[in-house]
């Protein structure tokens, strides 16, 4: 079931975006900044855990889960370090994620020819 639960949420996050993307003149980066915002909104008012409790990898995979883990990583630093967690905490829980994305845009880089679209 938890598979299912995945799918449809991921699914309907991604149809969601599809038409914003069909509907609107917005442009993708600011359809994937919204997606992130977004979950930085919900998580914020308490509503993204229960869509993460229910969801799982369907929630914290597409960029909503990125807003979601900065506002986390935000929360938690500020009970531990007060105001300055708040500068630092988003970076660290994004850390990872942030990482993984450098090294495997070094090696797609690294083996793929660029040239120019014709």
């Amino acid at each position: 079931m938890d598979y299912l639960n995945a799918f449809l949420c991921g699914g309907l996050l991604c149809a969601v975006g599809q038409i914003i993307i069909d509907k609107t003149k917005l442009t993708p980066a600011r359809i994937l900044t919204g997606y992130v915002v977004a979950g930085v909104f919900l998580q914020a008012v308490g509503i993204y855990q229960h869509l993460v409790d229910w969801g799982g990898a369907g929630a914290t995979v597409p960029l909503t889960g990125f807003g979601y883990t900065l506002a986390k990583g935000v929360e938690k630093a500020v009970a531990e370090k007060g105001l300055i967690g708040a500068m630092t905490g988003g970076l660290s829980a994004t850390a990872g994620g942030i990482a993984a994305a450098v090294v495997f845009a070094l090696i797609a880089a690294l083996l793929c020819k660029p040239g120019d679209k014709r």
